[in-house]
């Protein structure tokens, strides 16, 4: 069974932002502005995109 997936893409900078929404970037796999990667749909990481919403684009895969 093929598991769903997200690509998530940073928009915003991380700087100045709370620690704990910059853990969720990193523990995401994003390094930097416009860099998007694929991520499977699991709560931890639907949690960590919730986190930092207001930072990033999702779109499923």
């Amino acid at each position: 069974m093929a598991q769903k997936k997200l690509r998530v893409t940073l928009l915003k900078s991380t700087s100045g932002r709370l620690a704990s929404h910059k853990a969720c970037v990193k523990g995401l796999g994003l390094r930097r502005i416009r860099h998007s990667v694929e991520v499977i749909d699991t709560p931890e990481n639907r949690g960590m995109i919730n986190k930092a919403s207001y930072l990033l684009s999702v779109e499923e895969c």
